[in-house]
């Protein structure tokens, strides 16, 4: 869930409530090679999640495949999709869980319950990994093997009625995070000590957070929105040193633009992002590029990819938040290969 107009939605609903999975027939799917899975959001409290998988050298889609292979609905609002040792980890965010399941056949393998509202998930080892969460002032550790929270990250001066951490980074023995929601600011985890040992202000409602080939880290501030009590700025693009954690330039929007979905392509020397179009930019350039990679269609790109082999890029098409969405490829030349069906509202991306 990304857009302001799905943050106030979130916001004027209650989440307390237990998802119901629905159950169906099994059905036995197999796949084989590299391949790309997308991760249908679905409307919320709908629980219409789904999850698709694409090849992209046949260039067939499947849909469903998990409620397909385990006769069972994945939940409500898939946020996210990470592989560890071949398992692929479905981070469901209004049902509070995490699914894993065999990136081959889509069988279910575990889950971690017991979430509050769940985000992102990065592994630090085969039996540790964070979890970050909205509505919560702590990171949760994990036990991936054992499919057991184990302990918490407390992040300091956050409440939580309006906690924020998404996604993470890795620099040496350090874990960055970015926080979005109502938030200002990105943390410096010590994975050593699981605790918090600085932060760094970047703006208003840093959306995405990168690393790249020159150890920089890289986040996208939305500046908030018109009449939001957090505050309402121009939103920017910052480039900050890893090993100081200090912001070297921050690359400032317009008032009114909504930047978002910041990724790297396969060298980790390009950075990609959403702003209507789609924009490109060395990482070493000093300006905001003037004109975009993909220009806007008239529709709503909702999330991007890069292929980290060839560098395709895969943009996804909410259309209107309520029918199956689409996909569309194009070659790092800017030459269309392909478009295809996914589930409601395709808003990430994990590469097999």
């Amino acid at each position: 869930m990304k857009s302001h107009f799905l943050l106030t939605l979130l916001l004027t609903i209650s989440f307390s409530g237990c998802m119901k999975w629905e159950y169906g027939l099994e059905e036995e799917i197999e796949v084989t090679g590299n391949g790309l899975f997308i991760t249908n959001e679905g409307n919320f409290q709908y629980g219409n999640a789904s999850l698709s998988y694409y090849d992209p050298k046949t260039k067939k889609v499947e849909n469903e495949v998990f409620y397909r292979a385990n006769a069972m609905k994945l939940g409500d609002v898939a946020q996210s999709m990470t592989i560890h040792n071949d398992l692929g980890w479905i981070v469901v965010n209004n049902s509070h869980v995490i699914f894993a399941i065999d990136t081959q056949n889509f069988k279910e393998r575990g889950r971690i319950t017991g979430l509050t509202s769940p985000r992102y998930i990065h592994f630090l080892s085969d039996e540790k990994a964070y979890v970050t969460q909205l509505w919560d002032n702590r990171i949760f550790i994990v036990n991936p093997k054992k499919f057991q929270i184990t302990g918490y990250i407390e992040c300091p001066n956050m409440k939580a009625s309006t906690g924020s951490t998404e996604q993470m980074v890795q620099y040496g023995k350090y874990v960055f995070v970015n926080c979005w929601s109502y938030q200002n600011k990105l943390l410096k985890i010590d994975t050593e000590t699981d605790q918090v040992v600085d932060e760094l202000i970047v703006g208003i409602q840093p959306t995405s957070l990168a690393l790249d080939c020159h150890n920089k880290l890289w986040t996208l501030t939305d500046g908030g929105f018109e009449g939001s009590p957090y505050g309402y700025e121009e939103p920017a693009l910052c480039r900050i040193d890893a090993e100081t954690f200090q912001i070297e330039k921050k690359f400032k929007f317009k008032l009114k633009d909504m930047p978002s979905e910041l990724q790297l392509n396969g060298k980790k020397d390009k950075l990609y992002w959403l702003n209507n179009d789609v924009w490109e930019m060395p990482v070493v350039s000093e300006e905001l590029p003037s004109q975009p990679f993909l220009p806007y269609n008239g529709t709503i790109y909702y999330g991007l990819t890069i292929n980290p082999k060839n560098g395709d890029v895969y943009v996804a098409d909410a259309i209107d938040y309520q029918q199956p969405g689409m996909v569309y490829r194009y070659s790092s030349e800017k030459d269309f290969i392909d478009e295809f069906y996914v589930g409601i509202i395709p808003g990430a991306f994990c590469w097999k």
